[in-house]
């Protein structure tokens, strides 16, 4: 029997730091020398500039609705406060990509004894990290097609408003057959304009397809 947890880190470093500035959402792999970075929903440019000033950038692919850099150096050597030394210490497992968005970094950890999993979110605590408990779940099989991949992993990261606004749509009967609310409706609801409820409701469906359709 596996333990697994996602740790939602508040004060979670620079690149949450940026995430919250941009609205960007941030995957990185870590490969000890350099890091492999996904950016989307965010300012690419303001992303960009943020990790050439704090790593360096060695090369990047850019499209309309990606970023994908490799950095000239790892962000663990230039952030010596970096929370994975937490992971060593209580023998957790970190499951990549590390996740940043809305401000936080989301750590995904894995181990064999549920008290590891406890043990190192506590001594985050102690240390000042502001730290909630996403997910938690006890891992009993792994599939060829889809090791430890969970329903969390595969949806993407809504913005509050975005959330609110599709949430309402959803409840309200907007996806019915046939619909039974119009998006004035929902925007008198959340207390926004038409255009911007409908804006928040089309962004929303747009992170939603374009995550599920490779899993369909």
């Amino acid at each position: 029997m596996l333990y697994e947890a996602t740790f939602r880190i508040a004060d979670g470093g620079a690149y949450a730091d940026v995430t919250a500035a941009t609205g960007a959402r941030i995957e990185l792999w870590c490969n000890d020398h350099c890091d492999l970075l996904h950016v989307t929903d965010g300012a690419a440019d303001e992303v960009l500039a943020h990790v050439e000033s704090r790593v360096g950038v060695r090369e990047r692919l850019r499209t309309a609705d990606e970023l994908v850099v490799v950095t000239a150096s790892c962000l663990k050597t230039q952030d010596p406060d970096h929370v994975e030394r937490y992971l060593v210490r209580h023998d957790c497992l970190l499951l990549p990509p590390l996740r940043y968005a809305e401000g936080a970094k989301f750590c995904r950890l894995l181990a064999l004894d549920s008290s590891a999993l406890t043990g190192c979110y506590r001594d985050l605590v102690d240390d000042g990290y502001a730290v909630s408990v996403e997910t938690k779940r006890e891992v009993d099989s792994v599939t060829q097609d889809g090791p430890l991949l969970t329903l969390h992993d595969a949806l993407p990261t809504l913005t509050p408003r975005q959330r609110e606004v599709f949430a309402t749509a959803r409840e309200r009967g907007y996806y019915r057959i046939p619909r039974e609310v119009s998006t004035a409706e929902i925007a008198d609801a959340v207390g926004v304009e038409r255009r911007t409820a409908e804006e928040h409701l089309r962004r929303a469906e747009n992170k939603l397809v374009d995550a599920l359709a490779p899993y369909l």
